[in-house]
């Protein structure tokens, strides 16, 4: 059930064009923005106009598009709080 809200999450922002920020396993200090356009069953997922955002460091490195593995990420959320895309999940 879990995967399925998942899957539809992701889903809904690949739909919207939503620019997401994707924070990644075992490296807090580096997160990924950028716009999904596809991701697979085991969660990889794909961005374009992606950006690496250091936090400490408060710089962003244009890398453009962008394969991450399902197993590298811990979170997507919405880069613009402002906009729901959640649709009540």
């Amino acid at each position: 059930m879990f995967l399925h809200l998942l899957r539809n999450l992701i889903f809904r922002y690949l739909q919207s064009r939503a620019r997401v920020q994707v924070w990644l396993y075992e490296n807090q200090n580096l997160r990924i923005e950028g716009h999904i356009i596809g991701f697979d069953e085991y969660m990889n997922v794909m961005l374009d106009q992606a950006e690496e955002v250091h936090m400490k460091k408060g710089t962003r490195k244009t890398v453009g598009r962008i394969l991450l593995k399902g197993d590298n990420i811990t979170l997507i959320q919405n880069s613009n709080p402002e906009i729901d895309v959640s649709g009540g999940l």
